[in-house]
């Protein structure tokens, strides 16, 4: 692995904002009004096309290619693409950030992952779920409310052991400053395992994602950079 790459901080998703507040204040401050509300629906969305090669960018091809691919529309995330391998890959967008995060109504956000079966099955639920509540008009206050009833009334699964997902695209726009970030693994555990890996101590490869800090989902996601895009070129950081 590229030490390069490895980085101790604490962040919020796909968040690497808390970085960026840390090393950038202004530009940080500058984002904070950049996004206060939702756009027009029609800047979120995609030609089909591309945004099934843009999900599919997120893992490499021997998982991409069999996998279900997910595209955002007028109604929330539908199939494009029956797989066969159980993955699931999908551009999220900005509003499957933390709540605190200044992209989260950023219409060029684009987080292409794939996510493996466990991650499938539950992970994927709180995605389709906060868009839901996206498109049907709510605000992030009024999302986080919905997302916390959905919880308490366990409309939602527990997370599944082994729930992993790529995140390997070059292609996707995480922050407007850091672009596609870095080439990273995913791994999704319930709050209560969060320091069993060593994650975000000193010297550790395991970074601690606070995308669901604050958040209603009881969900703790740690990041593992990689040396390498879902291509195969090395990540020149």
């Amino acid at each position: 692995m590229n030490r390069k790459m490895v980085r101790t901080v604490t962040l919020g998703t796909f968040a690497f904002v808390s970085l960026l507040c840390a090393l950038r204040p202004g530009r940080a401050a500058d984002t904070k009004t950049a996004y206060p509300s939702m756009a027009p629906l029609d800047q979120y969305l995609m030609d089909r096309d591309a945004e099934i090669a843009l999900a599919r960018s997120a893992a490499p091809p021997s998982v991409a290619k069999d996998a279900t691919v997910m595209v955002l529309g007028r109604q929330g995330y539908e199939t494009a693409v029956e797989g066969t391998n159980g993955f699931v890959c999908i551009v999220d967008r900005g509003w499957t950030d933390g709540f605190d995060k200044p992209d989260f109504w950023n219409p060029k956000k684009y987080g292409p992952e794939c996510l493996n079966p466990q991650a499938a099955r539950t992970v994927l639920p709180i995605i389709l779920m906060r868009t839901k509540f996206a498109l049907a008009g709510q605000s992030k206050e009024e999302i986080h409310e919905s997302m916390k009833a959905a919880v308490e009334k366990n409309e939602l699964p527990a997370v599944e052991p082994g729930g992993m997902s790529y995140m390997l695209s070059k292609h996707g726009h995480l922050t407007d400053s850091y672009g596609p970030w870095l080439p990273h693994l995913m791994f999704y555990v319930p709050l209560k395992d969060a320091k069993t890996w060593g994650a975000g101590e000193p010297g550790s490869p395991i970074l601690v994602n606070t995308h669901y800090n604050g958040a209603p989902e009881p969900v703790t996601e740690f990041l593992v950079p990689v040396s390498e895009w879902s291509d195969g070129t090395p990540d020149a950081h």
